[in-house]
């Protein structure tokens, strides 16, 4: 089977990097001197176009905000054969490009991901490192997946990966899409250990804490529903029908004893928990199935979209 050199664009989402999108486009530039490196501010304050555009990246804007919309726009937009993903901060090693893309054409793989190992202390908050390892747990546990990384911001990716994607998240929950994307649709991925290092000087994290560790909870929660609703809404059920025998227990337990019914308030609310929890679990029933049937329209999608067999590095 004859070769083809593979069309590889890096795609850089931006917001406020100034300080240094530059060397990252540059750096991108020095391991992969072919491919072409792509940069959409997201409404940025600072001269993060000017920079990028002096280090003769292809400069376009999303005006929604969010990453999320922004490689949403990404993915549509450019057509490549391999695509890799990496923040703007100057924190993932742009040398390791090439031996990322090589692992995914030579193992025919949909997703290699960066997974990152801190070569400083400052590279990593506390907090952070906490985070992910809960959410990462998390997500390996509802969607069976062994996962180090979630939330890595570094991943190569195949052309059927990206065409096939489906992308709701909006901010930093497109992390956790992309992992679920591939494990739902049974794509072959593996991570790869990659440098990580602390932001330049005058950068400063778009990442907060809490508030975006909540959203990328709520983005959990919101996949477990879309792709496993048997799993979520059994869990709903289990909560109800706990809920309703602690509440009407003590009912029935008097009800034996004495034949009355004093607290007739609490036998109504125990009653319709079990009710609403029943109703829930015939819910979960029903969207399985759906689901089910999304599943093999999606597998089918995916399928018809060459992957990276046939490819070389140019």
């Amino acid at each position: 089977m004859t070769e083809l050199a593979a069309r590889i664009a890096v795609l850089i989402p931006c917001y406020n990097e100034e300080a240094a999108i530059g060397k990252v486009v540059r750096d991108f530039r020095s391991a992969l001197p072919t491919a072409e490196i792509y940069v959409y501010d997201n409404n940025s304050k600072d001269r993060t176009i000017d920079e990028a555009r002096a280090a003769e990246a292809v400069v376009r804007s999303e005006p929604r905000q969010g990453k999320g919309n922004v490689v949403r726009r990404m993915f549509a937009d450019i057509e490549a054969d391999i695509y890799i993903l990496v923040d703007g901060d100057d924190t993932y090693d742009a040398a390791a490009a090439p031996i990322l893309v090589e692992v995914l054409i030579d193992q025919d793989l949909d997703v290699v991901s960066g997974r990152r190992v801190a070569v400083a202390e400052a590279a990593y908050r506390a907090g952070h490192v906490l985070g992910n390892r809960l959410l990462t747990g998390l997500t390996a546990s509802m969607f069976r997946v062994k996962l180090a990384d979630l939330l890595t911001g570094y991943r190569v990716m195949s052309r059927r990966f990206v065409k096939s994607f489906p992308l709701t998240a909006e901010g930093f929950g497109i992390e956790t899409e992309l992992t679920v994307h591939a494990v739902r649709l049974l794509m072959p991925m593996v991570e790869i250990d990659t440098r990580y290092k602390e932001r330049p000087e005058g950068s400063v994290s778009k990442l907060n804490t809490w508030r975006d560790g909540f959203r990328i909870l709520f983005t959990i929660v919101a996949l477990v529903r879309e792709e496993r609703p048997l799993v979520f809404f059994t869990g709903l059920f289990a909560i109800l029908a706990l809920l309703s025998l602690l509440i009407g227990g003590p009912v029935i337990y008097e009800y034996a004893q004495t034949g009355l019914v004093p607290r007739l308030p609490s036998a109504i609310l125990a009653a319709a928990l079990m009710g609403i929890g029943f109703l829930a679990l015939a819910s979960g029933l029903i969207l399985d199935t759906v689901t089910r049937g999304r599943w093999e329209a999606k597998r089918m999608a995916y399928l018809a979209i060459p992957g990276p067999q046939g490819l070389k590095l140019p």
